[in-house]
């Protein structure tokens, strides 16, 4: 169902939202998003997180580039309580690509300069240092060394999976959690607030929830699913002083066996994320980041958008939209004292505070997350709270441009409102698809 995002007033928006029987929770309150966060560990200063969006930008050697660089000091002066960094490999062996980032003992003096730059460049600007993530990946199935958990119908087909590929084994995740806890060790060092647990997008911790298919220690039973998440969790508790976040998939819209967040009955079924969503907050977790799905095969659940070139999403953006943000409530309902971020907000262009600020006011999340916004209009936070406004002519208009760069494999930002850049590389990349 392609739709283009025509409305020129909030009350136009409101309107088609009402006629396809759904209630956005609208707020001209902005104040909700200059309410400081105390973590115990700090204090965040507001409400907004800068989502982490891969830019494909690194270094050989898995350091930040010139365009890395480029982009999180846009992102440290737009003001943002929260910049979640992008997929940071936790090992040579399972970087996804030659462009990810990756945090080795090779790569932590980089880093260290990376993160001290982020704080003191925000200091400077908005007069506070922002609470910085590593979000710490094993690509899985998507990985340039692919193994898979298990055959999946569905990704399988998309991608040409045959029967006999090859199949992590249950050493070989086992060993995966010192991987995770020397990452972590590492990200303390280099002077990171939190690391992200990342469980999300069909990655390998997010496709193992879904491992009922698999058999051994890691498959099949709830509690052999969550196993290794838990683990690598408890883990790092354990060993090292830093903060632990997950991004986290509550659903992955893809039918059981395969999928996470369904039943036997083929509908969407939150027992076992909810039961999960509790798990973690005993054991200490402080943010969970709500998502859903993957953007390798349904990806308008977790990016909303207009158009997106021979796909067609087969529903209305508002009504994606609203789904992410109603995950968001449904963590947030089932949590006591663990934080939700809250993401859907880029579709909304230039209405998003409006939406953003409902959500906080109706206690539906902790924080809100934007990320494609933050490739177009690094600067949005700043804006939102100093101007009361968003620029129509600044916003992201989801064209999906540079999710065609990631997938090509070329570093990627906003085509349109950060042409300078990004422009020669979308069209070199046009010309490179047509020979």
């Amino acid at each position: 169902m392609k739709k283009r995002f025509k409305y020129k007033t909030l009350d136009e928006m409101r309107w088609e939202a009402i006629t396809l029987g759904i209630d956005i929770p609208f707020s001209d309150d902005f104040g909700v998003f200059k309410r400081p966060v105390d973590l115990g560990s700090e204090t965040i200063s507001n409400r907004f997180v800068d989502q982490p969006m891969e830019g494909n930008d690194a270094q050989i050697d898995g350091t930040p580039g010139p365009l890395t660089l480029r982009r999180y000091r846009r992102l440290a002066e737009g003001g943002a309580g929260i910049i979640w960094v992008e997929a940071i490999a936790i090992s040579r062996e399972v970087r996804g690509n030659e462009k990810q980032l990756m945090l080795i003992n090779e790569t932590i003096g980089a880093f260290k300069s990376f993160v001290a730059e982020i704080k003191d460049v925000s200091l400077k600007a908005n007069g506070f240092e922002p609470y910085v993530v590593a979000q710490l990946t094993h690509p899985g199935r998507f990985g340039k060394n692919r193994k898979i958990l298990f055959h999946d119908r569905f990704l399988d087909e998309k991608y040409g999976i045959t029967e006999d590929f090859p199949i992590m084994s249950d050493e070989e995740l086992e060993n995966l959690k010192y991987d995770y806890l020397k990452a972590a060790k590492l990200a303390e060092r280099a002077g990171f607030d939190a690391v992200d647990i990342k469980a999300c997008h069909r990655y390998l911790l997010s496709e193992l929830l879904a491992a009922h298919t698999r058999g051994g220690k890691y498959g099949g039973s709830y509690e052999n699913r969550t196993r290794l998440l838990k683990d690598i969790i408890k883990l790092v508790r354990e060993e090292v002083e830093i903060d632990i976040t997950v991004r986290l998939n509550l659903s992955d819209f893809i039918p059981y066996p395969y999928g996470w967040g369904s039943n036997e009955e083929g509908s969407l079924d939150f027992t076992e994320p909810k039961r999960l969503l509790k798990e973690l907050e005993e054991l200490g977790v402080k943010i969970i980041n709500v998502t859903a799905s993957t953007p390798y095969l349904k990806p308008h659940i977790n990016r909303p958008y207009d158009e997106m070139g021979k796909y067609n999403p087969p529903e209305h953006p508002i009504t994606g939209a609203m789904r992410l943000l109603n995950l968001a409530k449904l963590a947030k309902e089932n949590l006591s004292k663990t934080l939700v971020v809250a993401s859907g907000f880029t579709w909304f262009r230039q209405f998003a505070p409006y939406v953003a600020a409902g959500a906080l006011k109706n206690n539906w999340c902790d924080f809100v997350g934007f990320g494609r916004m933050t490739f177009a209009y690094p600067d949005y936070p700043k804006d939102i709270l100093f101007k009361g406004s968003l620029d129509p002519k600044r916003v992201c208009i989801t064209c999906n441009k540079c999710a065609e760069l990631k997938a090509a494999g070329e570093s990627c930002g906003c085509v349109i409102r950060d042409g300078e850049v990004y422009l020669p590389i979308y069209k070199k990349m046009e010309e490179s698809q047509k020979k």
